[in-house]
């Protein structure tokens, strides 16, 4: 296999290497003779083309664009929305691996030539078939350590977001076949259970739960725009959430200080404590995405501590957000948030929902459900996420005492 590595050494400092309109997913390969070459797909947003596969040949550091390129594949019959290239080279032939079809409904898609520049034949490899696997999107080729080999790619699951899959991958009559062929049309599906790779004894599981007693927030966390660090204060076990107004009225869809991280499992329930300032605030817990709802407490003029579920649809759209439940009143500014979610699928290949029922208590232990289930969409081109926000005006705050995950 001829790596997708540069032999020339460090790249130098960033330049302009072509000056173009609408490639995407570009990948370069380098053959044994030294030369060097850029397989790429259009956006049919930005050019009004799609589904077409360009092939280009570059100097061996990369910084240069030698000629024309050269169309190797029109998928618009066949192979709609083609994209996502991986180039290779195996056994005298250079491989193509591209996605078709579309990121939720498309299959796996492979070209092969004995000339970089084709032509090339094509091969479907990998399709959803009767498994709950649809796509199967994007990837790559990965030769183990124990000789054993793989095909990486990810599963678009809505509001779960894209879920990576681990297929085995073994060579015939110089076709890759990946993971099982069930039904027996020579196409393979992904399998559902497989012997891992090789791995090593200590496996990290990445951090959910945040009880804020480390001096930085966990990994797990992602703000919605570049973080000023004014937002935030971390100190004696407590994560304050500074208000700094909100941008847009409408909703919050536009907000850069909400601190969110993706859903880590299809079931699960998100629970925290929080405390508004003394001088007021209002703030709580969301579930995020192009559609959203918010369980918030805050402080009106009235002095006094209102709680409410707040939900917007197509909130990308610039819709505004409407009451998702009647006040509740709260007669101190602490209370405990809580989101369950639950995923809901039927029949076998419908889209798979994620169900959210918020709830609040006044004490910790006994949890009313507030509003009606709220259904969780994506974002854009990520998954839902759960997080925390303080929208009070300037000088208001919320102290944050724990954020837990819990599996359902």
């Amino acid at each position: 296999m001829t790596k997708a590595t540069n032999p020339a050494g460090p790249w130098s400092p960033l330049k302009l290497i072509k000056k173009v309109t609408g490639w995407i997913d570009c990948c370069p390969l380098w053959d044994e003779d030294g030369k060097a070459y850029l397989v790429h797909a259009y956006a049919n947003s930005r050019v009004g083309l799609k589904s077409v596969l360009l092939v280009n040949e570059m100097n061996p550091n990369g910084e240069e664009i030698l000629g024309t390129s050269t169309l190797v594949f029109n998928g618009q019959q066949n192979h709609n929305t083609i994209e996502g290239p991986k180039f290779y080279k195996r056994n005298g032939y250079y491989y193509i691996f591209a996605p078709a079809g579309g990121v939720a409904t498309g299959w796996q898609t492979i070209l092969r030539s004995k000339n970089v520049f084709g032509p090339y034949e094509e091969k479907i490899v990998l399709e959803q078939g009767s498994t709950q696997i649809n796509g199967p999107h994007q990837g790559g080729w990965i030769s183990g350590t124990d000789g054993r080999e793989w095909f990486i790619h990810f599963q678009d699951k809505g509001a779960y977001g894209r879920i990576i899959h681990l297929q085995p991958l073994r060579w015939v009559n110089d076709w890759p076949e990946m993971g099982q062929d069930y039904d027996g049309n020579g196409v393979g599906e992904p399998v559902s259970e497989f012997a891992k790779p090789v791995l090593s004894k200590e496996c990290a599981v990445p951090q959910t739960t945040d009880e804020f007693n480390d001096k930085q927030l966990g990994l797990q966390w992602q703000w919605q725009a570049n973080i000023v660090p004014s937002w935030s204060v971390l100190n004696n076990g407590l994560l304050r959430l500074m208000g700094m107004g909100q941008v847009d009225q409408r909703s919050i869809w536009m907000q850069p200080n909400l601190l969110l991280q993706k859903f880590p499992a299809e079931n699960f329930s998100a629970t925290t404590k929080l405390k508004l300032a003394p001088q007021g605030g209002k703030a709580g817990l969301t579930v995020f995405g192009l559609d959203y709802a918010s369980l918030l407490i805050e402080y009106l003029p009235s002095k006094k501590y209102t709680i409410s579920l707040r939900v917007c649809k197509d909130a990308d759209k610039g819709s505004t957000e409407v009451q998702g439940s009647p006040e509740v009143s709260a007669t101190s500014p602490e209370v405990y948030f809580r989101v369950e979610v639950r995923k809901v699928q039927s029949p076998l290949k419908a889209p798979i929902r994620a169900i959210c029922q918020f709830f609040y208590s006044l004490d910790g232990v006994n949890f009313k459900t507030i509003g009606a289930p709220f259904t969780a969409r994506e974002g854009k081109w990520v998954g839902a996420k759960v997080g925390l926000f303080s929208t009070g005006k300037k000088g208001t705050y919320a102290d944050f005492d724990w954020f837990r995950i819990a599996e359902l």
